[in-house]
């Protein structure tokens, strides 16, 4: 006996009037998610190695980035062309670098919106949607020149679609979900957890699979080559992911357990809101975070667009919570909140958010060197932190640098031989070494180890400044037989 279901082509809330159709929950969120997106968008000038790594491939002439993508990185691959095309109508530096996230950031409060809207009424869809605006996580990649943003917009959309097809005969619905789904998980293939999610739903509501399995195999079946490819660079790609961490572990479950109980409190929960927005919230982070068990691939940001089911839980808990708390303690608990996330809001915009900063770091050498002068990267990996100032680079001699980036179709370049970098190092009177912080990890391959060796033997520290996530420190030989002269006196510059 099939279980009967409630009509979801209606709201929850009372039906409006005909004709009092409104905008707000879509406009309100995406109004103040630009506003929080364009406050602070430079984060004080600075650039981490992520978002270099986007700025300097999408500056790559387009048979040079098609060439990268089939050595590694295709899993963002029409991120890149997107940013390659952005470049090429406004080449505005680091503006032009994250107001596509800017702009993908909004589309996605406003998606959140028309959800709410769609599931409990108005009211409720403007507070999931400003809410999901207001959440530092949303704040934080809505300011980064990466694909996340992008992401999520675009899955929170198939949402929607996919929710307006569970309430209509038309199969448009249901051929826009296909589209809309297929493109995203090109944008970044992690997309196609929400599938796992969608069909939690169907299973919790009891309603009919056919035509969302029609539209979920098309979706997987477009998909498939590009997950083919980024499976055989997978090492390269997510190598440098270990496996879930307590703090991970726990993150996720102190945010599965938030949208528990916001689903079981009987007076601010709703049956249908659970059963879509509950499993978009647990089920792709699960996945993912479990499967890396298996094979380390788990990072909070590859699923951020699961934040949408929170914001729509929360959404409808304070549309609840004046009839039952009155408006006084709802306004109390609303101005709470805000300033609750105030700190954080702050926080995500500044250099120190991030892992390093690139932009400080270049600033640093420039500083510190002459043209000439000899540059080494310790790890080769930290070559990024330079890749996105070429002129800089170019004035400087990469003593390990065997192939460049573009001429090797990689990221940051292969390296000589350890013999090699070791025979260009003792040649090269001055030295400036780009380097973690003290106390990281050393990587134990050959020609890092070559490096630091030469170093400890050969050269003497003459200076060390540190910027965000790194150092940069400066060497020159140390006198001695055979040895080259050092132009100036002791550690002085040349």
């Amino acid at each position: 006996m099939n279980t009967p279901t409630r009509d979801l082509d209606r709201p929850l809330a009372p039906p409006r009037a005909p004709g009092r159709r409104t905008t707000a929950p879509v406009l309100v969120p995406a109004v103040l998610a630009t506003v929080l997106g364009l406050w602070g968008l430079t984060r004080q000038d600075s650039m981490w190695r992520d978002e270099s790594v986007t700025y300097q491939v999408a500056h790559r002439p387009l048979g040079e980035l098609l060439a990268l993508l089939g050595r590694i990185d295709a899993v963002h691959g029409l991120y890149y062309l997107l940013m390659h095309g952005v470049f090429a109508l406004w080449d505005g530096g680091l503006p032009a670098l994250r107001l596509p996230s800017v702009l993908a950031t909004a589309l996605a409060a406003a998606g959140v919106g028309a959800l709410g809207t769609r599931l409990a009424g108005p009211r409720a869809g403007v507070l999931a949607g400003v809410l999901f605006a207001l959440f530092p996580a949303t704040q934080q990649y809505a300011q980064e020149g990466r694909s996340y943003a992008l992401v999520t917009a675009g899955a929170v959309w198939a949402t929607y679609l996919f929710l307006r097809g569970l309430g209509s005969t038309a199969r448009g619905w249901w051929v826009g979900y296909g589209v809309v789904l297929a493109v995203v998980c090109w944008v970044h293939e992690f997309a196609a957890l929400v599938l796992f999610a969608h069909a939690v739903t169907l299973r919790l509501l009891g309603v009919p699979w056919r035509r969302w399995s029609v539209a979920a195999v098309g979706v997987l079946v477009a998909v498939a080559p590009l997950a083919v490819v980024s499976a055989g660079q997978a090492d390269q790609q997510l190598g440098w992911l270990g496996r879930p961490s307590p703090a991970m572990w726990l993150a996720f479950l102190a945010v599965s357990a938030l949208g528990l109980l916001l689903s079981r409190v009987p007076v601010l929960a709703d049956r249908t809101v659970t059963a879509l927005a509950l499993p978009l919230l647990i089920v792709p982070p699960g996945l993912l975070i479990t499967g890396s068990l298996l094979k380390p691939w788990y990072v909070d940001r590859y699923v951020l667009y699961a934040l949408a089911g929170l914001a729509l839980l929360a959404g409808l808990a304070l549309d609840r919570i004046p009839a039952q708390l009155g408006k006084g303690a709802a306004r109390v608990l609303a101005a709470t909140l805000v300033a609750a996330l105030l700190p954080a809001s702050l926080a995500v915009r500044t250099p120190e958010s991030r892992k390093d900063d690139v932009a400080a770091i270049a600033r640093t050498v420039r500083k510190l060197s002459h043209p000439g002068d000899g540059v080494l990267f310790l790890p080769s990996r930290r070559r990024e932190w330079l890749m996105s100032y070429p002129t800089l680079h170019a004035q400087l001699d990469d003593l390990a640098l065997a192939r460049s980036p573009a001429a090797s179709h990689t990221l940051q370049g292969t390296e000589l031989p350890p013999a090699a970098i070791r025979t260009r190092l003792m040649a090269t009177p001055r030295v400036l070494v780009l380097t973690d912080p003290d106390g990281q990890p050393l990587d134990p391959l050959p020609q890092e180890e070559v490096k630091r060796r030469t170093l400890g033997e050969y050269f003497r520290e003459c200076e060390r400044i540190g910027a965000w996530g790194g150092q940069v420190v400066v060497y020159v030989r140390k006198a001695g037989p055979g040895s080259v002269a050092v132009r100036g006196e002791g550690c002085q510059r040349r």
